[in-house]
């Protein structure tokens, strides 16, 4: 418990009254003076006792508590602050500082502990600084302690600290690091162009002499192979990468580990990069005219991306009805530099309803069978001449057609259905639901011409009647062939009861023939939203292996995968960290970044005092590095420098509470009449004798 005393005033009358009344008795006093009045001094002393009875002075004693002052300490837990002995270092500081804060009168400690700041936004020091000010009484504050590296990403605190801030400084003079750096990256790429990615490697602190010159880079797309080179330290670095995979690529950067280095969190990079095809070219070749072929022709062309060369042949070369050669079309029909010259410039070849009538000899059909084996993409659609003698399929193409022909053209109407495996194909699965159902299956219009096939290879994915092979796809080493064996999705396309899925059907064609990712039939794919990761496993088998997931720290998981559709299996992961993760299952592999690959709080790890050096030079405190020792604590007078060698300073601030408050006049007003009265009477007889 501790007094205070003070004089307050509650004046009888306004102040500036009183202010008058005051000058009115100094010119009063004056003239006595001036005049050689001996007794002048007592008027003057009686002037004053009735100004101060005016104000009305009383004694307010106060009886208060003293409030303990507080030194804040700001612990830094984020992950930069863990590298190395930095959380051994954090650890032992803030046991130093408690025990010293104990041992001192009147003071306690205020621990703030600062994690890792959310959505990859860095330490964000100041703003954790600024809460922790905000409930703490400002004239309590004897002093700010920061246990940190140095490292912090938000903007310094705008206000003025009442007392000294502190950094101790985590780290150790000999830490160095490497880090990958991605300069600039397209956020979308041409296939087959050569794009540029911007890219350095980039050393801090103290870096050894051996570690300087060249560092050994690995890099792979999509999780393919690794391959590795050796790039220079220090230097901006171009990268030029050709994309062949249609939708998002991910290029995949990391850094071999050097020695001593910090962390390896920052040596790798993960770039994203949607593929996309400039223009699809398509080579569309009709024989007999049909309904269907204005179809075909109206679909290609509304695609702006779809570059169309189609030609339908009309009239074979040994028919003979004098009609004059010149007569015959605007254009010969360059058969040579369409099927061998610039054949393999073509995305996809469409035959429809063609047949053989001499013009492209067996030569030119073998060519377009090597064109599919290179990686080319042919859809062949079927009517009547697919089972005749003319059927290209009795030519050198028949060789890689996933199924032949039985030379039977069944006519008689019939709904086309998706068999069970092509429940599970990307091509065929959910085609069902695009139509409401029926008793005898999905509500589509019924087309009424199939050619029956003998299917032989591939993947029959639709049917037709009594279960006949209707759509068959296959592989033909590194291209694909689809094989339709009707000639009537027009119907759809025209609405004929109620007509049914053609666009997209024929659309999921093109893309899978084009090797799009996703309607690729087995696949192993990641998204990342948030800390969660969605692996979705697509495959046309029943049942599939666990998924062996590896996070950023080398750490394996081993997750089971469960069927939400027909062919299609997921799983979900809540991530502990941001990063880099692997996924495994059979041969397939993927990864998934999630967050940057290299968070903020590794862009730089190096320990320093820049960043927060305005705290500490404004408010006269200190910063030292916990590696040279532990600091001493001591009391210094507010204004004062608050650092020195081997001691750092706190600011006493001499808060108290009030308990108790009386108030009582220094004299009642007669005692102040009275004296006014005696001094003016002792005036008047000195004055008189």
């Amino acid at each position: 418990m501790m007094r205070g005393q003070e004089i307050v005033f509650a004046p009888l009358l306004a102040w500036p009254v009183i202010g008058v009344i005051a000058g009115a008795s100094a010119v009063m006093v004056g003239f006595a003076l001036w005049r050689g009045l001996r007794g002048w001094w007592l008027r003057g002393l009686a002037a004053f006792a009735l100004i101060a009875a005016l104000t009305n002075p009383s004694l307010q004693i106060e009886n208060r508590d003293s409030l303990d002052d507080i030194a804040l300490i700001m612990v830094d837990e984020t992950a930069s602050n863990r590298l190395g002995i930095r959380a051994d270092q954090t650890a032992a500081a803030l046991e130093h500082l408690e025990t010293r804060v104990e041992r001192l009168d009147g003071i306690n400690a205020r621990i703030v502990h600062l994690p890792d700041g959310p959505r990859n936004q860095g330490t964000e020091f100041n703003t954790a600084l600024a809460e922790a000010l905000s409930d703490l009484p400002r004239d309590r504050l004897a002093g700010v302690f920061a246990i940190t590296d140095g490292q912090v990403h938000d903007e310094l605190l705008d206000r003025q600290l009442p007392a000294p801030f502190h950094l101790l400084k985590t780290g150790e003079a000999s830490d160095w690091d490497r880090r990958l750096i991605v300069r600039n990256a397209p956020a979308f790429a041409i296939l087959g162009e050569p794009i540029t990615l911007g890219l350095r490697i980039e050393d801090q602190g103290a870096v050894p002499p051996d570690q300087s010159g060249f560092a050994a880079i690995n890099y792979a797309i999509n999780g393919g192979e690794m391959m590795r080179a050796m790039v220079p330290v220090g230097e901006d670095m171009e990268i030029t990468v050709t994309l062949d995979r249609g939708g998002m690529n991910v290029l995949q950067f990391e850094l071999d580990e050097a020695e001593g280095e910090l962390t390896t969190r920052n040596n790798a990079a993960i770039v994203q990069i949607n593929g996309v095809r400039d223009r699809l070219s398509v080579l569309l070749v009709s024989g007999e005219p049909n309904a269907g072929q204005r179809t075909w022709r109206n679909l290609l062309k509304s695609d702006p991306a779809v570059d169309l060369v189609h030609f339908t042949i009309l009239r074979p070369p040994d028919r003979h009805d004098g009609v004059p050669v010149n007569e015959l079309s605007l254009i010969a029909f360059p058969t040579r530099e369409l099927f061998v010259e610039k054949i393999d410039e073509f995305d996809l070849i469409i035959f429809d309803r063609y047949r053989r009538r001499g013009i492209l000899p067996n030569s030119y059909f073998a060519n377009i069978a090597r064109y599919v084996e290179d990686g080319g993409a042919l859809l062949v659609v079927g009517g009547p001449e697919l089972a005749s003698a003319d059927s290209i399929w009795r030519s050198p193409l028949g060789e890689v057609f996933p199924a032949r022909p039985t030379a039977r053209v069944i006519e008689e109407g019939f709904t086309p259905q998706v068999t069970e495996l092509g429940q599970r194909h990307p091509v065929t699965s959910g085609l069902e639901a695009l139509a409401p159902a029926a008793e005898d299956g999905p509500g589509w219009g019924r087309w009424f011409r199939q050619i029956e096939m003998t299917s032989e290879q591939g993947q029959t994915v639709m049917s037709g009647v009594d279960g006949r092979p209707l759509l068959m796809l296959d592989r033909v080493g590194e291209g694909r062939l689809a094989l339709l064996a009707s000639d009537q999705t027009w119907l759809w396309d025209r609405g004929y009861e109620g007509g049914g899925p053609q666009l997209e059907l024929l659309r999921r064609l093109a893309h899978w023939m084009m090797g799009e990712p996703e309607l690729e039939e087995e696949t192993l794919t990641a998204t990342a939203e948030g800390n969660r990761i969605t692996i979705l496993r697509r495959s046309l088998r029943d049942d599939v292996g666990e998924v062996t997931l590896t996070g950023p720290d080398g750490s394996e998981t081993v997750l089971e995968l469960t069927e939400e559709s027909p062919g299609t299996f997921s799983a979900e992961f809540d991530a502990p960290e941001i990063g880099l993760y692997h996924l495994a299952e059979g041969e397939l592999s993927a990864v998934v970044a999630l967050g940057p690959q290299a968070p903020r709080e590794f862009e730089e790890t190096i320990a320093t005092a820049e960043k927060l050096g305005p705290l500490v030079i404004a408010t006269r405190g200190g910063s030292l590095r916990l590696e040279d020792g532990l600091p001493d604590l001591r009391f210094v007078r507010e204004g004062r420098s608050a650092a020195g060698r081997g001691w750092l300073g706190l600011t006493p601030r001499g808060a108290y509470v009030t308990r108790d408050l009386r108030t009582t006049a220094m004299l009642p007003g007669w005692a102040w009449l009275m004296l006014a009265a005696s001094l003016a009477l002792g005036a008047w007889l000195r004055e008189g004798r």
